[in-house]
């Protein structure tokens, strides 16, 4: 008898298996409305930076980010979005931008940050950037921080 027990899905024979969809609400957006959110964030974000609003871009981009399913377009989108305002604001004004952005974009930024460096070969971004940032964002933050974006369901 071979059988290979590491491969048996034991989870299609429990009753009460807890299923991703029950985890979260989902995104009330639609997923075509998702990618034309991060479209539109995209561009005042681009528009904030040519202005030199690295803060007001951060702000922007942070805010009501797309998660669930069927929205994988506009997950990337949205961080390359963040990794632009990461790369174009200087090192000396992280501490800064850091603590003016408030709680909710703390912990957002952490999920991004931690997304980013699960990226093979940390895509775009030098690894140098972000654990710059999570250094900054963990001094202001706190580690409260890091475990609201461990803990958090709704994946970015």
């Amino acid at each position: 008898m071979n059988f290979n027990f590491r491969k048996i899905d034991v989870d299609a024979y429990d009753e009460d298996v807890l299923l991703e969809t029950e985890l979260y609400d989902p995104d009330p957006r639609g997923p075509q409305q998702v990618i034309e959110d991060a479209k539109a964030k995209a561009a005042s974000v681009r528009t904030s930076l040519a202005k030199g609003d690295n803060l007001g871009a951060l702000v922007t981009i942070l805010d009501n980010p797309p998660y669930g399913p069927n929205v994988e377009e506009a997950k990337n989108l949205t961080l390359q979005t963040v990794v632009t305002v990461l790369n174009s604001t200087k090192a000396t004004d992280i501490p800064n931008v850091v603590r003016s952005l408030p709680p909710e974009a703390q912990d957002t930024l952490m999920k991004y940050l931690y997304k980013g460096m699960s990226l093979p070969g940390w895509g775009d971004v030098s690894g140098s950037v972000l654990l710059g940032w999570h250094e900054k964002l963990t001094e202001v933050a706190g580690t409260g921080c890091i475990v609201r974006a461990m803990t958090d369901r709704r994946l970015l």
